[in-house]
């Protein structure tokens, strides 16, 4: 009787950890491709709920972020934020039973949550590039279940992308495009490499402007006047819009080709820099604005 007593007190500790354990929520596995219950997902992502509809799959959403404004039929879904702003309770409160986010979701902290949750959570990649456009219709079909469907979409896209970039093959005079994010307290936040604005750019057939950094950063007025942009490009819907009046008034815009013909494009930022399967009808309508009728049916 004394052992067993001793050996109770013993293995009460233990007992206790794995009690601790058990209780604990199961974690999402991080290297799920395809949602075992695709009833309820939550489409963080403009570019991934445009998929999910293009591939008739919208029946399965119950939430969208709010840069999903198109189509105009994904903003009657509940909206859990900002893509890059997440709230893990805002996107849990809708009881998904997956999360279907494009990669540069955050804050970190909050995806780190949400992928230890109990929901399974997949990772769209983002790349801007002709390829980059087809292997996330890929990963969303996948995730979904609905590859065959997603491969018709690929070939589809692949097709319009190819005879998109074609268009502007014969020009020899390319554009320089300095891409504006934003005027906020005087100060130019230009794209550089490895954004959405540089890759929609070369697909166009233009130059970007600015070189020598990756992101978005603000710059001199002496680099501006550097970068001597023949155009510049804007985006609408992506918070305060940029009017050609305030662009201009800048003395460093204002004495650039593109100040002294003032040369401004602004096009609607999920269109323009979306890369899903409206990108090859967004690169032709860019490459009309730079360059007229020289862009080849």
């Amino acid at each position: 009787m004394r052992f067993a007593l001793s050996f109770r007190a013993a293995l009460a500790p233990m007992l206790g950890v794995l009690l601790a354990v058990a209780m604990q929520p199961a974690t999402a596995d991080e290297g799920t491709t395809v949602f075992a219950d695709n009833s309820r997902i939550a489409s963080i992502g403009g570019s991934i709920t445009e998929i999910v509809y293009v591939l008739g799959e919208e029946g399965r959403l119950v939430a969208r972020d709010s840069t999903s404004n198109y189509p105009e039929a994904a903003a009657k879904l509940p909206d859990v934020g900002y893509m890059r702003a997440l709230s893990p309770e805002g996107v849990l409160s809708v009881n998904p039973t997956g999360i279907l986010a494009l990669q540069g979701s955050g804050p970190k902290e909050a995806v780190d949550v949400l992928k230890k949750s109990s929901v399974a959570f997949i990772e769209v990649p983002d790349r801007y590039d002709h390829e980059g456009t087809l292997e996330k219709i890929r990963v969303v079909g996948k995730a979904l279940g609905v590859e065959a469907k997603a491969e018709k979409l690929v070939a589809e896209t692949d097709a319009k992308l190819a005879s998109a970039e074609k268009q502007t093959a014969a020009i020899k005079d390319r554009k320089r495009v300095l891409f504006v994010l934003s005027t906020q307290g005087g100060k130019i936040l230009a794209a550089g490499s490895d954004t959405a604005a540089d890759g929609i750019i070369r697909l166009a057939g233009a130059v970007n402007a600015v070189q020598g950094f990756s992101g978005y950063k603000s710059m001199t007025d002496e680099a501006i006047v550097s970068a001597r942009p023949d155009v510049i490009l804007t985006m609408t819907g992506g918070g305060p819009t940029i009017s050609e009046a305030e662009l201009f008034a800048n003395p460093a815009v204002a004495s650039t080709p593109a100040g002294v013909d003032r040369k401004m494009i602004s096009m609607s930022g999920g269109y323009l820099l979306g890369f899903g399967p409206r990108t090859a009808d967004a690169i032709r309508d860019l490459a009309v604005s730079l360059y007229g009728n020289q862009v080849q049916d």
